[in-house]
């Protein structure tokens, strides 16, 4: 009452306030204001944060019962929820915009959902049948994914998808699909039809979809008789279609080319494509044609891609012969804007490998009496052409490098159209390894010259040409020209004066060294000439055998002549006349010998036993004075 009006004007401090304060929800309406108090109307089962119910990874059977008004997610993935589980009242809950229940039990497309849903996620789970009546009841649903479950195109009941009237994304990716469902939502922009069977396409699929911005149909079953001509014709919104992981031989024709702005053909079986295939897809930006059975390339048939900044051509069999002319001049021509990937060649052996851009005449192979027709001078249906005549399979881009000196090289380009900047860089080669460091210098595109000092002499360097665009970036290996040259060997006189002493120095070796070998072979002659000398004295001597008398100053190799033989006994000299016997005898020790002589036939006359006092015996001449010369104990 003290806040209601009076007469007073001025307004109490506290009624102000009240004013302004938010409003409190009478104790009648509790029910329906569950963010407020989420405590109070959060399910049991769950827990709740704001507007988000998590309900998630619960091991549920069935929705739990209590979500009240005021939430606008809720996340039911990853339980064991069947069709049976969605009580009546869920759907009644009107905030609720966003519901997550993959990963569950669903066969079926679930009824009873909440009425004002928006975005669906039912991936992931085991529906087969989708019935009109169940997306009838979800009049905002704008966003459904159905991927990975198991809906075949008997399964879905005709004009389902039309009953969501403001359905505008549907994936349908992986499931087993064997054509484009019928009676699909005017309104839908985006369409996931990929990793399904779908082998046939009607020309009437896609006829009331006209909003249709983006289509995917990679991985089906799709061949060239499959599409009907003219499918996508009507596709005017249509920005990005992708038939990808098909077994097309060349690509649908009639395109649509109002809006297209990015075409995936790869990983088909293309082996060719006619001239006039993307003819009129002016706006196209990016095309990807790789991994397909492609050799060669009609000349003209990017003409009409005017727009193009992308284009992906790897993984084909690109045959480098005289039909690939018209390539290299056409990349040669592009400007840095447009990206090109993939033109490498594939055979012949010989440029395998090789970059179709760096090519030259030199390279390619034509069969023999081929006639060669040349580009036209004028190109001015592709505007990537600059104005100006153009040369007939010429490269473009040449270069020509000049040796100055030991240290200077001079590098020379021309260029038939223009550039922004050139970057010229150089690096050594050393034993067919580069090194490491490498030298760059980027120049305007006015500039055709640059001199290169302070190198290397006697070496090997690779010198690059690059291409720039305004923003003096590059693409290394197709922007490019690159050759190798050596640099001269100018010996200073310092390095004269110490070549001549190293190869004095050598001289003087080799003669040492035949010197060493005349010697030894010297040696050897001597040796063997001695050895013969010594031969034929020892055998004269031998011969004289008789006359020979012991004495001490003969050598120990007369031992050795004599024909000394030993056995456990005996040490017999037969050419001297003596043996050696052991002395059995106790009273002298183990090891002590006497001499004694051989007697000849006339009973040894001349010799005697001679004794000594230290009871070794020697055998002397009977003149019974013993001779230190003759006698030995």
């Amino acid at each position: 009452p003290a806040c209601e009006k009076t007469d007073f004007p001025p307004i109490p401090w506290f009624c102000f306030l009240r004013s302004r304060a938010p409003d409190v929800p009478s104790p009648g309406s509790i029910l329906g204001a569950g963010p407020s108090d989420p405590v109070a109307s959060c399910p049991k089962e769950c827990r709740c944060d704001k507007t988000y119910v998590y309900c998630n990874e619960k091991s549920l059977t069935s929705v739990p019962l209590g979500v009240q008004e005021g939430y606008k997610t809720l996340f039911l993935h990853n339980n064991q929820i069947n069709n049976a589980g969605f009580p009546l009242e869920l759907h009644n809950v009107a905030s609720v915009e966003s519901v997550y229940l993959y990963g569950n039990q669903l066969d079926e497309f679930p009824l009873n959902l909440p009425r004002n849903v928006r975005v669906l996620h039912l991936q992931e789970n085991n529906i087969q049948t989708i019935s009109r009546a169940a997306l009838a009841q979800l009049p905002k649903l704008e966003e459904l994914h159905l991927d990975d479950n198991s809906i075949s195109t008997v399964g879905v009941e005709e004009g389902a998808f039309r009953e969501a009237v403001s359905l505008k994304i549907l994936f349908l990716t992986k499931n087993h699909l064997s054509s484009v469902p019928i009676g699909l939502p005017a309104d839908l922009q985006e369409l996931r039809l990929d990793e399904n069977r779908i082998a046939d396409v009607d020309e009437e699929a896609f006829q009331n979809v006209s909003s249709l911005q983006r289509l995917l149909l990679d991985g089906n079953l799709l061949e060239d008789d499959a599409i009907a001509p003219g499918t996508f014709l009507n596709l005017g919104n249509l920005k990005e279609l992708s038939l990808s992981r098909n077994s097309l031989t060349k690509p649908p024709p009639l395109l649509p080319g109002t809006s297209l702005t990015k075409l995936n053909l790869q990983e088909n079986q293309m082996k060719e494509i006619p001239v006039t295939a993307f003819s009129n897809l002016r706006k196209l930006e990016r095309l990807d044609i790789s991994s397909n059975l492609l050799q060669a390339l009609p000349q003209g048939v990017f003409d009409g891609l005017r727009s193009l900044m992308h284009l992906n051509v790897r993984n084909n069999n690109w045959l480098c012969d005289c039909t690939i002319k018209w390539v290299i001049a056409w990349l040669k021509s592009l400007p840095p804007s447009l990206n090109v990937r993939g033109f490498t060649c594939h055979k012949p052996e010989s440029v395998r490998g090789m970059v179709i851009r760096e090519l030259t005449l030199d390279n390619l192979e034509c069969p023999h009496n081929t006639e060669l027709h040349p580009l036209p001078t004028q190109l001015p249906s592709f505007p990537h052409f600059p104005p100006g005549p153009f040369p007939p399979y010429d490269d473009p881009l040449k270069m020509s490098l000049y040796v100055l000196n030991s240290t200077s090289i001079e590098v020379n380009w021309e260029s038939y159209f223009t550039v922004a900047a050139y970057k010229v860089t150089w690096i050594k080669r050393s034993q067919n390894l580069m090194t490491d460091i490498s030298h760059e210098r980027t120049v305007p595109g006015s500039q055709r010259r640059l001199s290169l000092f302070n190198l290397d002499t006697k070496s090997v360097y690779r010198i690059c040409v690059y291409v720039l665009d305004t923003l003096n970036s590059y693409r290394p290996g197709e922007d490019t020209i690159c050759s190798e040259v050596k640099t001269k060997s100018v010996p200073s006189t310092s390095n004269k004066v110490g070549e001549s002493e190293q190869a004095a120095q050598q001289d003087s070796t080799s003669t040492l060294l035949l010197a060493g070998v005349i010697g030894g072979v010297v040696l050897v002659v001597l040796v063997t000439l001695l050895s013969l000398f010594c031969w034929h004295m020892h055998k004269k001597s031998r011969s004289s055998s008789s006359k020979w008398k012991y004495n001490r100053g003969r050598r120990k190799d007369d031992y050795c002549e004599a024909g000394t033989k030993k056995d456990n006994s005996i040490l017999e000299m037969t050419e001297t006349s003596f043996q050696i016997v052991s002395l059995n005898n106790e009273q002298l020790l183990k090891g002590d010998f006497r001499i004694q002589p051989i007697y000849t036939t006339n009973g040894g006359i001349g010799f005697r036993d001679c004794h000594h006092s230290n009871n070794s015996i020697a055998y002397c001449k009977s003149s019974n004075v013993p001779s230190v010369d003759f006698c030995h104990t």
